[in-house]
């Protein structure tokens, strides 16, 4: 027998393009004053995942992410954050995010699944699982390479046994990352790092996916079905299935041509206030999602790390300038000494050019630099003005 698709229901209320806009920005902590006092916690609780990523330009990603709606947040305190305490969790999300701990128990639906696949694209003896097990409960908390090693001497991902036995366990629930050390993760075991009340798989799996949906839609602030499924990359029949009762309602956008959802809360009052300037990490939640970028902002951005650097347009790691809620421009920075150096700059016409200076001083003075440096300006005519507004601060 055939199931048929639910119907999606009538939408119930009628969004502009700007007003849509704006309610993402809100919801993202861009939009109005900044919760201070929540810090870098509170940033996570609100967005419900800040992806982590091993490049380290300005800063790490997942600092990054704090600087942006809070501004020149002590970097320490970001590290506090996330690994001090039990306030949070390193987990597979969008990508490998960290996570707030209360949310522990709405990701046993994937637990299970690493579970029920248990080679996890590799060959592991039952006894090195057991060995890390049993060595992390003796003397943990423990780095890979304490636990005998990480590496077998290969490429980057020739892992030890010890290193995908450790990982395996992380997967399943068993083991969680305690801090970082140097960027490495340090392990222990769950039943010691994660509270009592929350350590449990209990949750089916479509309890856990309509708390996600609903984390989704809430960060979000409005989106369309791919743009929830892939905040927590969720596929799209799970959403399917439980979205009609996650408590997001359904509404219209003007010249989205999707259907969409929005969180109740996010529509209950006009999304208005000061506008944050700053530069973000091409791995912050606002951006992460290219075709939801492309749809809110018309703004084109591609993480260009991994290409070849003759193929690279805008460079590295070429950051979005965010201003007056809208995407202006990028940089792709680099650090010599106490020199903030812009090594490409791309603005959106000479609006653009102030909102740039202010961002880039305020991330050199954020990192310690003393100076900015600008090497090229894509538009060869907005150079000098670039460099006179840098002055001006």
């Amino acid at each position: 027998m055939t199931t048929m698709p639910t119907p999606t229901p009538r939408p119930v209320t009628a969004l502009s393009a700007d007003e849509a806009r704006r309610t993402a920005l809100r919801a993202q902590g861009l939009l109005g004053a900044p919760d201070r006092r929540g810090g870098a916690r509170g940033v996570l609780r609100h967005l419900g995942a800040v992806q982590l990523d091993t490049i380290s330009v300005l800063a790490r990603s997942h600092e990054l992410v704090p600087y942006a709606r809070l501004g020149p947040v002590g970097r320490p305190s970001v590290e506090s954050a996330y690994w001090t305490g039990t306030h949070a969790f390193e987990y597979w999300s969008h990508a490998a995010c960290i996570l707030p701990i209360e949310e522990w128990p709405h990701f046993a639906f994937r637990r299970r699944a690493y579970r029920d696949r248990p080679h996890w694209h590799h060959d592991l003896p039952d006894s090195a699982y057991d060995a890390v097990i049993q060595q992390l409960r003796a003397e943990g908390p423990l780095t890979a390479t304490e636990l005998g090693g990480a590496k077998n001497g290969g490429e980057w991902w020739d892992w030890s046994e010890t290193k995908v036995a450790v990982e395996r366990a992380l997967m399943y629930g068993e083991v969680v990352c305690t801090e970082r050390r140097g960027w490495k993760r340090v392990y222990d075991l769950a039943e010691r790092a994660v509270p009592g009340a929350l350590l449990h798989d209990e949750l089916d799996d479509a309890e856990c996916v309509r708390r996600l949906v609903r984390l989704a839609g809430q960060s979000l602030g409005i989106g369309t079905r791919a743009d929830i499924a892939d905040y927590h990359r969720l596929k799209g029949e799970q959403v399917d299935a439980v979205i009609a009762d996650s408590g997001l309602v359904p509404v219209e956008v003007e010249g989205w041509g999707k259907p969409a959802w929005a969180d109740p809360e996010a529509l209950a009052s006009e999304p208005r206030g000061r506008h944050r300037t700053t530069l973000l990490s091409p791995f912050d939640s606002l951006i992460w999602d290219r075709p939801r970028t492309e749809r809110i902002f018309g703004f084109t951005h591609r993480l260009e790390a991994y290409v070849p650097k003759p193929k690279r347009i805008h460079g590295y790691f070429a950051m979005p300038l965010l201003s007056g809620g809208r995407l202006m421009g990028r940089v792709d920075p680099a650090r010599e000494g106490r020199t903030l150096v812009a090594r490409q700059v791309s603005l959106d016409g000479r609006k653009a050019v102030r909102p740039m200076a202010y961002a880039l001083r305020e991330a050199a003075a954020w990192v310690d630099c003393t100076s900015v440096r600008v090497e090229r300006v894509m538009q060869p005519e907005l150079t000098v003005a670039l460099t006179e507004a840098l002055a001006d601060g």
